[in-house]
């Protein structure tokens, strides 16, 4: 059983369109995934505006990887450490805890975790 932050069976975060290393809908993460995409966040325009800045444009369709942006409101797993950064920044986006992997737990306290869920 793959379990989220708070011990349970990890839930999907998004199938529409479908996020996650694997694009299996789930925030989790396996050999080859080097950014650590286990952060099921709800994009808000500030936090994409903030990762294009940083490098990572999540609002550019891309159809050659069948990928048609994201908008404001979207569900998507992020980096566990671009989410840190943007937290830093204090512009992190919300998060649906049953669907964050429990890896996030090495990098960020579940009291902080719990300020931004959903």
């Amino acid at each position: 059983m793959i379990t989220n932050v708070l011990g349970t069976p990890l839930r999907a975060c998004c199938m529409d369109p479908p996020t996650g290393f694997f694009r299996d809908g789930f925030c989790r993460t396996g050999r080859g995934d080097v950014g650590i995409h286990t952060v099921c966040a709800k994009m808000t325009q500030e936090f994409l505006e903030f990762s294009m800045l940083r490098g990572n444009d999540l609002s550019t369709p891309r159809p050659e990887y069948g990928f048609k942006g994201l908008q404001d409101g979207d569900m998507w797993c992020l980096s566990v450490e671009r989410w840190v950064e943007a937290f830093d920044a204090g512009i992190a986006p919300s998060i649906e805890l049953e669907a964050c992997h429990l890896s996030v737990l090495e990098y960020v306290d579940l009291e902080v975790l719990n300020a931004y869920g959903i």
